[in-house]
């Protein structure tokens, strides 16, 4: 990245040792996260709203940013396809990287739409969203203010996706809890892998998170069991289906947002936030390399 860092230090309570604050490597200021699957129907546009929400939440600056050609995020907040101005509109050039974030009721939580894009111009879309800079150049115009970026994702592991996961620092990959869901597994990680070796080195894997889990239904559980058996990263949050999505989605509202009982599926996301960014800490804390002189205890 073209732009100053500093050194990461994480907001969620887990301070350094004094040798370690000296010692460590800088960071990029700005956390990006990839919202990435193989296939629809896994509640990806849901989790990357809730999850980007939760770190405002929690205080850390987000920006929530809609890639989906389809403008999943716009649709989730009852706001079509062409109300907002958002990234299109900033790849063209049409208004100000400033003038493209919509900024929240929420302190901290700002989205980037998709913007104001012609079903006929998809194409080209994607193909400058592919090239080579490009997304990376478009998010740090915007990056100062925030500690996270959430990239959503189309479905499937097209162009747009490659390059989120290309500009990334991170992936997280809903899987829905379905056996048809499982099999994807292996095909989003390879392609992680693959990105990581050839485009991205900072890509890291964060965490395969289940979705639409009933953990009452025999296979759902089956699926959750070899999930956690089979694979290395599986989250210990679970995101369960629950029709509270449906309704939330069709008030255009999160479901935090909603009137009434606050619906404990909200809490849910808090809890992935925490265990995110537990993550995101101990794995920059594991890359320093930190010589300490011996001690004695007694």
């Amino acid at each position: 990245m073209s732009r100053n860092t500093r050194p990461y230090l994480p907001r969620d309570g887990a301070a350094l040792a004094d040798g370690q604050r000296q010692s460590q490597r800088s960071l990029p200021v700005t956390q990006r996260i990839a919202v990435a699957s193989q296939k629809g129907g896994v509640g990806k546009t849901t989790v990357a709203l809730h999850l980007a929400l939760a770190f405002a939440e929690r205080g850390h600056p987000t920006l929530l940013v809609d890639l989906d050609p389809q403008g999943g995020i716009g649709h989730v907040l009852a706001k079509g396809d062409s109300a907002l101005p958002g990234l299109a509109d900033q790849l063209m050039g049409v208004v100000t990287p400033a003038e493209a974030v919509c900024h929240t009721r929420v302190p901290g939580f700002s989205l980037l739409p998709r913007g104001r894009l012609d079903p006929t111009e998809v194409v080209e879309f994607e193909l400058a969203l592919r090239s080579p800079g490009v997304l990376a150049s478009a998010l740090e115009a915007h990056e100062e203010e925030y500690d996270y970026v959430v990239l959503d994702t189309p479905s499937g592991l097209g162009m747009i996706t490659r390059a989120a996961l290309t500009a990334a620092h991170w992936a997280l990959l809903p899987i829905q809890a379905l056996p048809l869901g499982v099999r994807s597994v292996s095909q989003v990680l390879r392609v992680v892998e693959h990105v990581a070796a050839t485009d991205n080195p900072k890509l890291r894997l964060l965490g395969i998170l289940p979705t639409m889990a009933e953990r009452q239904k025999e296979p759902s559980q089956a699926v959750m069991n070899d999930l956690w058996s089979g694979f290395d990263g599986v989250l210990d949050t679970v995101i369960p289906r629950a029709d509270v999505y449906a309704e939330a989605s069709l008030r255009g509202l999160p479901i935090g947002f909603m009137g009434g009982r606050p619906s404990p599926e909200a809490r849910r996301f808090d809890a992935l936030a925490g265990e995110l960014g537990q993550h995101m800490t101990l794995s920059a804390m594991e890359s320093y390399d930190v010589s300490r002189p011996q001690r004695e205890l007694l």
